[in-house]
């Protein structure tokens, strides 16, 4: 029988996923992972673009990986003829890339799997496998969404330890970034442990991912984008317009200016880097290293208003002039 009584449980709006028809799980690489094992794939083309978790799923995974280049455009700079067991994985970088999505697509077709971790608003094509992790875009410990038409049949536990990963979040209302940052790097740590089982998406992470206004942080995050954007696109080396209806997970300022990412930090605009490992995997001369080094991820946050906004750019003028 189920308990009834004792303490509260957390007012959260009882509303919908915005990928309701998803696969969910805990992480992102736990989505890929699922997709090699469901589709007994031997081989993946991963960007040497991209984070350091996934070749090491592939390694975990026990499969062969390649490398492959992109272009200061984050296009593919060729294109492959796949075995019938093999993948082609692609980032829809920062929003910005649906075109290119859908051309490889056409390429690739089922072969495809494509990473929206940076593009949790974008739909899915039909039949081209397809994951989003939550946490890029709201407060929340974990949480990713899975599109795939080939489904494991063994059993998947539910993830359990997610109020464990809470600390950060917590702590940053409570107290400061600052304060919450260790905690933050913790859990980021945590998640990115290999040895933990595919599991399934937590209640807890459903019922706040569930909570959530969708469409007013949707509007936000394109309001805040595009004011960046107003401003800073004339000293931005990337020449990419937001597409319509895309969402941003941040406005990624591309400049080379000497500093620029150490004074935003000094000032208390974090900008991480995307990826450090990049630097190891990639020469100097490669577009790769390039993006990585000199690509201000400023936030764009549904927390922030025209103020917060006008914050940040007064202090962009001010280092770059």
């Amino acid at each position: 029988m189920k308990s009834f009584g004792n303490c509260l449980e957390l007012d959260l709006r009882c509303g919908k996923h915005y990928h309701e028809g998803a696969i969910r799980l805990n992480t992102g690489h736990h989505c890929l992972q699922y997709l090699i094992k469901a589709k007994q794939y031997k081989k993946i083309y991963i960007p040497y673009y991209t984070c350091q978790i996934i070749p090491d799923v592939a390694k975990v995974c026990n499969i062969r990986y390649e490398f492959y280049s992109i272009n200061d455009m984050f296009e593919p700079v060729k294109d492959y003829r796949l075995l019938s067991d093999e993948a082609f994985l692609y980032t829809d970088y920062y929003a910005l890339k649906p075109d290119t999505v859908i051309r490889l697509a056409d390429i690739y077709k089922s072969q495809l799997i494509v990473d929206n971790s940076f593009a949790f608003y974008s739909k899915p094509i039909p039949g081209i496998d397809t994951f989003y992790t939550a946490r890029k875009f709201f407060g929340v410990p974990d949480g990713a969404y899975l599109y795939t038409d080939t489904l494991l049949t063994e059993n998947i536990e539910q993830d359990k330890l997610s109020h464990e990963r809470m600390m950060h979040l917590l702590k940053r209302i409570d107290v400061s970034i600052e304060a919450a940052h260790a905690d933050y790097v913790a859990n980021e740590l945590m998640l990115d442990e290999l040895d933990r089982p595919i599991q399934k998406m937590s209640n807890l992470t459903e019922k706040l991912l569930m909570g959530i206004d969708y469409e007013s942080i949707k509007e936000k995050r394109i309001e805040n984008y595009l004011f960046l954007d107003s401003a800073l696109k004339n000293d931005n080396l990337l020449k990419i317009d937001l597409p319509k209806d895309a969402v941003p997970m941040i406005y990624p300022f591309l400049n080379s200016k000497n500093d620029l990412r150490k004074r935003l930090i000094g000032n208390k605009v974090y900008v991480p880097t995307f990826w450090h490992n990049v630097f190891d995997w990639c020469s100097s001369d490669q577009p790769e290293y390039f993006l990585s080094e000199n690509i201000m991820p400023l936030p764009v946050h549904q927390q922030y208003d025209r103020e917060t906004m006008s914050q940040i750019l007064e202090l962009l003028n001010t280092i770059l002039n």
